[in-house]
């Protein structure tokens, strides 16, 4: 490979993880909202992107859910750089299972004080801890596997 191919390739590769984290933030973020409609959770993006900042109906339903999509594609680009950056040489499944469980405990444990709409750990219901951890789960595995396979330029097996 010659040298002036080289930065390309990471350019390209840093562009591909910002993409990887927005279009992964949508999808996952969409199944939260249809799980927080459905009842699997009583908290969606929504309680922490709006409902804890903001006060009205407009944060309620659809709308409101849709606002925060949008806003959580954004900051679903930072996971996704933060993975590019210190992880993309790990290259197992189980790597992306263990960084959706981080963020899940970051998010619902570590920064949860800062979240009003949000209830605290203990007081949140086996159902909502089920389903969110799924979704991170299913994020971080999205996310870490996407952006593993683009580094590493090989297909990654299942196998440990």
């Amino acid at each position: 490979m010659s040298e002036e191919s080289y930065p390309r390739k990471n350019q390209n590769l840093l562009v591909k993880s910002l993409v990887t984290g927005f279009v992964g933030a949508l999808l996952w973020g969409a199944i939260s909202s249809l799980g927080y409609f459905m009842s699997f959770s009583t908290v969606s993006h929504a309680s922490f992107i709006l409902r804890s900042f903001f006060t009205g109906s407009w944060t309620e339903g659809w709308s409101g859910e849709l606002i925060s999509l949008l806003i959580l594609g954004l900051l679903g680009t930072i996971p996704a750089i933060i993975y590019y950056y210190f992880f993309k040489k790990f290259a197992r499944v189980i790597h992306g299972v263990i960084y959706g469980v981080i963020l899940w405990a970051v998010f619902f444990i570590l920064l949860n004080p800062y979240f009003s709409y949000v209830p605290n750990f203990n007081e949140l219901e086996m159902d909502t801890i089920a389903a969110t951890v799924c979704q991170f789960v299913m994020y971080g595995v999205f996310v870490a596997y996407t952006i593993a396979f683009d580094a590493n330029g090989e297909r990654i097996t299942f196998q440990e």
